[in-house]
Formats: structure tokens, C-alpha cells, sequence
């Protein structure tokens, strides 16, 4: 059964055509009323980022919370793992936060936490989305059982000073000179506040939000002003954060940019010789580089892989007990801290390793070569192109062409009507052939 609303991270679009306060509005009854558990006060926490429209449905959240006798308490601009914190930390029984993570300022949207912190289950979201399209009326909380609603003002201390204590407590970033970019966005505040407590010498981008420059020309998605950053100061290290500060990339310090398939090996190495990791091995997905599962393999460590999604990496590493798991973006679940993917404390474990090692960023996030990756996309008017013969064809012989020495990875886009094409192989030459030889057929097909 598809879903009408949610998708593969919350309810996302364009705010006040897709994103509105009455769709925010029943949101919240919704969870309120799915949620409800007994006959105790029940609460929700609500964060947001830093979009304009981040007011409107806020408040919208509130009155429907509250409306179905869910008491809230309002976070403000805080990242995305904080709320997933603070939903366990706060005993809330649900978790909200408003926010399009790497989007244009024009879309927002609605994430989910479980008491736990962790995003729903697609049963529950499918509960949560027949009763949006329901008569509610008859479930909500007579006027002496109405919610309320207040604002919480140590929310930014409490999250730092858990950030700190992912670390040892020895552990000084003294003598670091570090160059962080918050993307106009969530982590503006928290994030150099975290790292100027821990020692750096601390240089800010993108921490003057007005609503609407949020990653507009900063951030993860833009790292192009934050390499420049480094380079004039002569940093140390650059750290780039998205809209909701899940994901994180680093810059090192010739401004060249690090991916999140070097960060996992770092951390996995790292983790490794103390004896920290639960499994021999990590969680990612199908796009993560070969390059990646090559050097894994070569330290006695396998790579599972997933569906794109940090959804997926997280339930492959909760059924098998894996501890750490990311994406090639710079989503990274560290499970003994965070419940989703949480960008600071990502960057505070690199900032650690290179610490330790006295050796420069360039070298210490510099695990392996990344083979030859490339990455086409081919859109379609309708129909299943991947189901035509040729392009079935194409695919199986992209694939022996390959052989052991590559990957070829063909998915479908969740949000648009696109057909990715992925392969990669120690073959530059032949790796561009295969992917242009699937698109062309695919292309045909459509």
C-alpha cells in the first residue's frame, strides 16, 4: 500500500501549497491521537529549523496537538538529532521537527520520533495517515482535557553538553583552528558553541539566519564558500553542516572536500583498534564508493549495504546490531550516541581521530582511493522503462562488462519521475560506456 503524505524522511514539499497549516494541523491530531496511551498527561516535543515558514506550522503543530489533549513543549530552532535526544531525554512520547533538511528555503516539512527517538515505522505512519484523511472531530479532548503548550529555554545547553560527553572528558580541541559552517540553518547557535567548549579556536559561516537564506550558498550542499574559508585562514579543518545539522562533510586543510564514505572509514578504524564496534563491520547503501568496501576489507571489516536512505541504513543496523552506518551525503549514525544521523558529534569523532593522530586532515580523512563513480539521471513521461527489453539488455551487459572489477546500481527516484544510473569500476573509460550505454537504452524506452 503506497502512502499519500510521507515519504522516505517525513512529510516534505512546498510550504503553504503542499506543507500547509491545515495538513499540519491534522498532523498533529493525528499523532497526538495514535500516540495516546492511557489516561496520563501525554507530550510532545516540536523543534524547527530556521525557514520562515517555520512559524506557521508550528503553531498549526500546537493547536493540534493540543486540540487532542497532547500537552506540547516548544524547542525552537534546534538540529534534528537534538530533537530525537530530547524526545528520550524529555520522556516525551513523541518527537517533531519541522524542517526540509538540505531544501530551498521554500519547502519544509514534518519528521517523527517515537518515545525512543527513533523515526516511525511505515505501519505507523500508515496509521497516522488514515486518520488525516478521517473525521476527527469525535476524538477530540472535551474543553477541561485540552493540551497546553510552553517553551523550553535550556533546550541549546542540554544538547551540547550531551555532544561533549560522546567524548572523553581529556579530550581538548585546543590548538585547532576550525572553520564551521551551520547553513544559515538549525545548528547555528549549538554547533560553535559545542566546539568553542571543547578548546577550538572557533570561525563561523552561515549563522545569520533570516529565514530564508537557509543553505543558500552554504552548507553541505554548498561547500564552495567553506573551502574558501579554510584556505584564507589557514584552518585546521572545515566542517559543513546542512538546514538541520543531520549530515556533516568536511573540508580539509587545502579546502579539498572529505565525503562521508571517508568519514565512515575513519570513524570504523578508529572504533575498530579500541574495540568499540559492535559488529566487524558498517552499514551503508548501494551508492556508497567500492573504493570504501575495498579498504573495509582490507582491515578485517565488511560493508552491508542498504536502499538509499538513512531509514534503511538505521533498521539494517538495528536488526543486526551494527553501530555505526551513514550515506556517501554525510548522513552518519553513530547508534551508542544518536538515534538518527547527527552531524556535530559526526564531526566532533573526526575532530578527535586527527587530534590523537597529530597528523593533518588531508592524511587522516584520506583512508583510500575512491574508484572512478558516475552518476546519470534519465527521465521518463510514464510507464516502466526498467521492465522494457532493451533496456533489460543493456543492463546485463553492462554488468558482465564489469565483471568482478565494478558495481552498476539502477534505482528509480521516490520523489521524481527519474531513472538513476549509477556504475563504478577501476575503468574509468569503461565505466562512463556502460553508464551511457543504460541510459541510452533506458532514454529509448521511456
Amino acid at each position: 500500500m503506497s502512502r499519500k503524505y510521507f515519504g522516505t524522511d517525513g512529510i516534505r514539499g512546498l510550504a503553504n501549497k503542499i506543507i500547509t497549516p491545515e495538513l499540519a494541523l491534522k498532523v498533529g491530531q493525528a499523532a497526538g491521537l495514535v500516540f495516546r496511551n492511557g489516561d496520563y498527561r501525554h507530550r510532545v516535543v516540536i523543534g524547527k529549523d530556521t525557514r520562515l515558514s517555520g512559524y506557521m506550522i508550528e503553531n498549526a503543530l500546537v493547536a493540534g496537538f493540543t486540540s487532542v489533549g497532547v500537552d506540547v513543549m516548544v524547542l525552537g530552532p534546534m538540529p534534528t538529532p537534538a530533537v530525537a535526544m530530547l524526545t528520550r531525554s524529555m520522556r516525551a512520547d513523541l518527537g517533531v521537527m519541522i524542517s526540509a533538511s538540505h531544501n530551498p528555503f521554500e519547502d519544509n516539512g514534518i519528521k517523527l520520533f517515537g518515545p525512543q527517538g527513533f523515526k516511525l515505522s511505515d505501519e505507523i505512519e500508515r496509521q497516522i495517515e488514515v486518520l488525516i484523511d478521517s473525521d476527527m472531530s469525535a476524538k477530540l479532548a472535551k474543553p477541561a482535557s485540552f493540551g497546553r503548550a510552553r517553551r523550553v529555554d535550556d533546550v541549546r545547553a542540554r544538547y551540547v553538553e550531551f555532544a561533549k560527553h560522546t567524548l572523553p572528558r581529556s579530550m581538548s580541541f585546543e590548538g585547532m583552528r576550525v572553520v564551521i559552517d551551520c547553513a544559515n540553518g538549525a545548528g547555528y547557535k549549538v554547533a560553535p558553541e559545542a566546539l568553542w567548549e571543547l578548546g577550538a579556536e572557533v570561525f563561523s559561516l552561515g549563522v545569520e539566519p533570516d529565514g530564508m537564506n537557509i543553505n543558500r550558498d552554504v552548507g553541505s550542499t554548498a561547500p564552495d564558500a567553506l573551502s574558501r574559508k579554510v584556505r584564507e585562514l589557514r584552518a585546521d579543518i572545515g566542517i559543513a553542516l546542512d538546514g538541520d545539522a543531520d549530515r556533516v562533510l568536511i573540508v580539509d586543510e587545502h579546502g579539498h572536500l572529505v565525503d562521508g564514505d571517508q568519514l565512515m572509514a575513519v570513524v570504523a578504524e578508529d572504533w575498530n583498534a579500541d574495540g568499540r564496534l559492535s559488529q566487524p563491520g558498517i552499514v551503508a547503501t548501494v551508492m556508497s564508493n567500492l573504493g570504501l568496501e575495498r579498504y573495509l576489507q582490507s582491515i578485517g571489516l565488511s560493508l552491508a549495504r542498504t536502499p538509499v536512505g538513512d531509514r534503511y541504513v538505521l533498521e539494517h543496523m538495528r536488526e543486526h546490531g551494527y553501530n555505526i552506518g551513514g550515506e556517501q551525503s554525510g548522513h552518519m549514525i553513530l547508534s551508542d550516541y544518536s538515534t538518527t544521523g547527527d552531524g556535530l558529534i559526526t564531526a566532533m569523532q573526526i575532530l578527535a581521530v586527527v587530534k590523537r593522530r597529530s597528523r593533518p586532515v588531508s592524511e587522516v580523512c584520506h583512508a583510500f582511493d575512491p574508484l572512478p563513480q558516475i552518476l546519470k539521471n534519465v527521465r521518463f513521461k510514464g510507464g516502466k522503462p526498467l521492465d522494457a527489453a532493451n533496456v533489460s539488455k543493456a543492463i546485463q551487459s553492462a554488468k558482465e562488462k564489469l565483471g568482478n572489477s565494478g558495481r552498476l546500481v539502477i534505482r528509480p527516484s521516490g520523489t521524481e519521475p527519474v531513472i538513476r544510473v549509477m556504475a563504478e569500476g577501476d575503468d574509468r573509460a569503461l565505466v562512463e560506456q556502460v553508464v551511457n550505454d543504460v541510459c541510452e537504452a533506458v532514454a529509448a524506452a521511456a
